[in-house]
Order: structure tokens, then C-alpha cells, then sequence
């Protein structure tokens, strides 16, 4: 039996290793087994714990519970609790998601002592250095020795820095494979919608209705602790909220909630709390998600992860950045880079608004990339 430790420690990190953990209970259980590491990157009870609990994702083997910090300070607790337990339970593979900290940390700790790495999410790119998680998530690809791509962009990424797609096995970080595998985030979504329709009641407690609000999130740090960008999103919604007949839903983020109040124009803030068109409300579970994001008429958001699910549930997207990874939604015209302009927001929500000839390519597979990416795990390490 081949043995994977898996490294978790931010939301969508926790949400993405389900479809994983599903796939090894359900199709692979005397072949593979998980051991799970959280980082503690997350922290906070809404943020964390309540995924493991709604999705039934087992209980972590090991919590280094390292919570926030700068930088360097968090991956470097992290690199040593994950070598700690890297050399306890001498895993065949380390497995990380996406471009956090806890990515970062596992793919050097594991390098390091020569423990394969396998990253699902890689050859995401924005081209811009600038954003923590770009070098993150470069740096976890060239430590890696199995590579699962989502997209068809993530292969000419991954081609464009040297990779070899097709490369003939046996894998070594050496010799790295990649693989176009799909987004275990479609598994999730496809898996979870009916069991969200069936046990969430966000929208009775909102006292919103399917197709009459529309789903923000903010939570980019370069957006929440920028006064001038934070009040720039701001006022679009404001804008938004108080010209349609729309009500503007937004979860939200701890990182967010501690800066409206210092970033925000006294002004701005006055308006955002007398908006009766406008819901501010803390962190949502995962399945109050899918629910949002399944029964709203748009979304607007800085989240990548955000973005494409936003496209799993046919929905048009307002992204307040200046990149994206997911450039395929933003071609096929689902999206709109719209960055933390007002005036570009407030065009991007009334042109998407106008628009009806959407179409919804199978751009993220057809909904088994986690049991694709156990099987190549199995038949390559």
C-alpha cells in the first residue's frame, strides 16, 4: 500500500484535499493511504474546522497549528513541523495544493530530504511576482515530481518553463510528469451542489432570493490593505447595490473585517452601513457557499478560486484584480478583468448584466480529476 502525506492549511486547501480523500475511501482503499497535515494556517473556527466536519474529511494526523505571522516566520514553523512528520511517517509522497504558504513549506521540506512531491493545481500562472502566491506556486512546481494541471492553459505554462509534457516515465523531479487532469473543484462542486440545495438555509437567514443578489468577496491583501484600492471596490458595490434591484451578499473574510474599518473612508463606511441593498455577513460554510454561488446572478471577486466556481455554476464573474489565472473565462467572455477600478467595476457588472449568449466549455474536465491523480500516483511512485 502506498502511503501520501497530504498538506493542508488554508480554506480552499481543506475543500480541494475532499474530492482527493473521497476518491481514496471510495475507489482506493487497500492501495492508498492519507495522512493528513494541517499547517494551522488558517486558524480561525469558521475558517477551518467546520470544512473538515461539513465535507467529512478525516480528522488531521498531525495539526502544527502555526496560525498567522509574516512570511518567512510561518513557512519556516512550517518547514520544520512538516520534516518532523515527513520523517515519522516516511510517506512514498508528499501531496500539496495550490499556492499558499503550506505549499511552499511542503514542497521544500519534502525536496529537500528527497520525498517526492505531487502538486495538484500546478501550472496556474498570473505573471505577476509580485503576488505571494505566484512564487509559491513556481517554486512548488520545479520541486515536484508528479504535476496535475486543471487546464489546458496550465500545459502551455508548465511548456513555456521547461517542462516536458508526455515525458516517459519513471518520475523524478528530474523528470518530472505532468499531467492535464481536470479540477478536482468541479469534482466538489458536482458532488456537493444537491447536498447544499438539501441542508443549507443561507438564503432564508439572508432573506435573499435565487437570482435577486448578486456574491462578492474580497480578500486579497494587495486589495484589503490598499485604502485607495479598498475604497475604490467599495464604492462600485455601493454603485451596484443602489442603482439595481439587486442585493449585494458579502462574506466576510477575517483579513477583510479587520480593514474596512481602518482602510475605509469614514464616508464610504457610513454609506456601506446604511445600504439596505447591501449584506455583510461573516465567514460562510462550504456548503452556504455552493449555494451562494449556485443561486446567484452574478459574482464579483478577487478570489480565484471564486472565479471558477463562479463558471461551474454558469454564472458571469467581475474580477477585481488586474490578472487571473483562469485567462479561458475571461476569452470565452464569462469574465471581466475589471481590477480595483470603480469606474472599470461598475462597466464590467452592467456589461456581463446586458450579456445572454454565455457558454460553458468543459474547460475543468469532466469530474473525476482526484481519481485520475490517485491513479497516476499509484501507477508512477
Amino acid at each position: 500500500m502506498k502511503k501520501i502525506l497530504t498538506v493542508i492549511g488554508a480554506r480552499p486547501q481543506i475543500i480541494k484535499s475532499a474530492a482527493v480523500s473521497r476518491a481514496i475511501s471510495q475507489k482506493f482503499p487497500n492501495q492508498l493511504k492519507e495522512i493528513i497535515l494541517h499547517t494551522g494556517q488558517h486558524y480561525d473556527e469558521n475558517m477551518s474546522q467546520v470544512f473538515f466536519e461539513e465535507m467529512s474529511i478525516p480528522k488531521p494526523d498531525v495539526n502544527l497549528q502555526v496560525g498567522s505571522g509574516a512570511h518567512g516566520s510561518q513557512t519556516a514553523k512550517m518547514i520544520e513541523g512538516i520534516e518532523i512528520a515527513l520523517n515519522e511517517y516516511k510517506p512514498d509522497a508528499l501531496l500539496v495544493y495550490g499556492d499558499t504558504n503550506s505549499t511552499l513549506a511542503g514542497a521544500i521540506a519534502a525536496s529537500k530530504i528527497h520525498v517526492p512531491v505531487v502538486h495538484v493545481e500546478s501550472g496556474l500562472r498570473s505573471f505577476n511576482k509580485k503576488m505571494p502566491e505566484e512564487i509559491n506556486r513556481i517554486t512548488c512546481d520545479h520541486c515536484s515530481t508528479l504535476l496535475f494541471t486543471p487546464t489546458d492553459q496550465g500545459v502551455v505554462n508548465l511548456k513555456a518553463e521547461g517542462f516536458t509534457i508526455d515525458a516517459d516515465g519513471p518520475y523524478t523531479m528530474d523528470n518530472p510528469g505532468a499531467f492535464r487532469c481536470g479540477d478536482v473543484m468541479y469534482d466538489n462542486s458536482l458532488y456537493f451542489e444537491a447536498t447544499a440545495n438539501e441542508r443549507s438555509s443561507v438564503l432564508k437567514d439572508l432573506g435573499v432570493e435565487e437570482n435577486e443578489f448578486i456574491l462578492a468577496t474580497v480578500h486579497r491583501n494587495n486589495n484589503t490593505d490598499i485604502p485607495e484600492r479598498l475604497n475604490a471596490i467599495f464604492k462600485a458595490f455601493l454603485d451596484i447595490a443602489n442603482s439595481s434591484d439587486k442585493k449585494i451578499v458579502l462574506p466576510l473574510h477575517p483579513r477583510t473585517k479587520n480593514l474596512l474599518s481602518a482602510n475605509l473612508d469614514p464616508a464610504v463606511k457610513d454609506s456601506l452601513d446604511r445600504c439596505q441593498n447591501f449584506i455583510l455577513t461573516t465567514p460562510v460554510s462550504f456548503l452556504d457557499m455552493v449555494m451562494l454561488e449556485s443561486k446567484c446572478s452574478m459574482v464579483l471577486t478577487d478570489s480565484g478560486g471564486v472565479q471558477k466556481e463562479a463558471f461551474f455554476f454558469k454564472k458571469p464573474c467581475v474580477i477585481l484584480r488586474s490578472e487571473t489565472e483562469w485567462v479561458e473565462l475571461v476569452e470565452n467572455g464569462n469574465a471581466i478583468i475589471a481590477d480595483a477600478d470603480e469606474k472599470k467595476i461598475i462597466e464590467a457588472y452592467r456589461a456581463l448584466s446586458g450579456k445572454s449568449d454565455y457558454t460553458y466549455p468543459s474547460y475543468y474536465g469532466k469530474g473525476d480529476a482526484a481519481e485520475f491523480i490517485c491513479d497516476k500516483i499509484l501507477t508512477w511512485l
